[in-house]
């Protein structure tokens, strides 16, 4: 069975990311700061709404519908069927996110977060999910894997530079008094129309991989027999699934502290908002470098070394932030750029080693479960950054962070600062001997697929 794909298959593949990325990155650096500047909900209630929003309908969502995609036969494929169906509905929902009526206090602003974020979850869920399910079983060539993990993951980091680097300054040309005087637009409509332009992006990059390429059904084994509750405590019994799980909670809600925290830290502490956009585009841009490089050092002392190698460069960089003074300082595009170098390894090693949990899966159940897998993982990805980005409303809420104000507090300006560079660091260290001795090794891995096919030629 050939096991390479063409680079115009994995370019056809990847661009879908560029959506996801896109819409992600909006919420992960600017959510909060949409909700507690423009839309002016306390940021401790949005914060509080996003946690229990991933708590409640986003514990059952992701893996229901990774479980359905698993179970799914139909002439489009099982898993780019939900893709051309949510397309149109992820492009409506995003719309919806940055459109939360202006003012909204108590519980008027918490089911506003709450109810808003529950509806835009579920069609990004719902395309996804299947989406990234795909990934093992188009190739289960360890190395051809990370190839097409790290050309995904491109065009991901491209999303993510125009979340981070265009969101504001989009919302912020709309709404320039004059330049859209037949629109008369206000802040507030400034952002809603952010919002309908990058879910018509998504809507537009989602369709072209669901009607570009075609599944390899005969990578995808049968439907799971296995009932949902069984089905996901099955998983919880994947040795290097739960490490991998561990390490991968540690380190992504490290990040989204981090990311949802940067811009208080620019705007505030170094007194420097109108580079907001461009400190964030020098640390992308220096992901989307060296995407290739981190999958070139992972091939040759394997993923989980390579994960934590760029981890603990990019701890070493944000740690120095901590010492910056309160003013301008050109410091932190060294800042940026270092730890964009270390963070390359987050969007290449955890999806390229998250496919090779299947196998072991496989080994263990004799069946081919990747939507179960990657919803689990959706859902866990999706959590912790909720959960980052209500410890930072928290945080911003505990320290007396004042949303009206240009001039912060002494307190407030500590607890950005901590929080922002020292916390996440801590955390992420935690993080690094599960990854330093992870046991999926590039020379296990090929052990356990040829075992597997093994298995398959004699039950054949």
């Amino acid at each position: 069975m050939n096991q390479k794909l063409t680079l115009g298959f994995k370019v056809r593949y990847g661009i879908a990311d560029v959506g996801f990325a896109l819409l992600g990155s909006a919420q992960q650096f600017f959510l909060l700061l949409y909700y507690t500047t423009v839309a002016k909900i306390d940021p401790a209630i949005a914060g509080t709404a996003l946690l229990v929003a991933k708590l409640t309908w986003d514990a059952v969502n992701d893996p229901l519908f990774g479980y359905w995609s698993d179970r799914t036969r139909s002439k489009l494929g099982r898993r780019r069927i939900y893709l051309l169906v949510g397309a149109l509905p992820v492009a409506i929902t995003a719309w919806i996110m940055f459109s939360i009526p202006v003012g909204l206090s108590g519980a008027a602003g918490f089911f506003a977060v709450l109810l808003t974020f529950w509806l835009v979850d579920t069609f990004q869920t719902m395309t996804n999910v299947p989406y990234s399910s795909m990934t093992p079983e188009l190739t289960r060539d360890y190395s051809e894997r990370a190839s097409l993990t790290s050309i995904r993951m491109a065009f991901s980091v491209f999303g993510y530079i125009l979340g981070a680097a265009v969101t504001t300054m989009l919302a912020g040309t709309l709404e320039t008094p004059g330049l859209f005087q037949g629109f008369g637009l206000n802040l507030q409509q400034a952002w809603s129309a952010t919002g309908a332009f990058f879910g018509a992006i998504s809507m537009v990059v989602l369709l072209v991989t669901a009607l570009s390429i075609k599944e390899r059904p005969e990578m995808a084994g049968e439907p799971s027999q296995l009932p949902p509750l069984k089905a996901v405590l099955t998983s919880f019994k994947n040795k290097p699934f739960m490490i991998l799980m561990v390490a991968f909670i540690l380190s992504s809600f490290s990040f989204t502290v981090l990311t949802a925290l940067v811009s208080f830290f620019i705007i505030y502490q170094l007194k420097m908002p109108d580079q907001v956009s461009f400190v964030m585009l020098a640390m992308l841009l220096m992901i989307g470098l060296f995407l290739i490089p981190a999958k070139l050092v992972s091939d040759r002392i394997n993923k989980g070394p390579t994960y934590a190698l760029g981890l603990f460069i990019a701890c070493a960089a944000i740690i120095f932030s901590f010492f910056l003074g309160n003013g301008p300082t050109p410091l932190i595009y060294v800042v940026a750029a270092v730890a964009g170098l270390g963070f390359s390894v987050q969007w290449v090693c955890p999806w390229s080693m998250l496919p090779d949990v299947i196998e072991y899966d496989e080994k263990m159940t004799g069946e081919r479960r990747e939507g179960i897998y990657y919803g689990l993982w959706n859902f866990l990805s999706k959590f912790t950054g909720a959960l980052g980005v209500a410890v930072s409303g928290w945080v911003l809420k505990l320290y007396g962070f004042d949303a009206n104000a240009v001039q912060q507090s002494a307190q407030a300006l500590f607890g950005i600062r901590f929080f922002f560079a020292i916390v996440p660091s801590i955390v992420i260290f935690i993080s690094l001997p599960f990854l330093i001795w992870y046991p999926i090794t590039r020379k296990s891995h090929a052990a356990l697929v040829k075992e597997l096919a093994e298995r398959k030629a004699t039950q054949g």
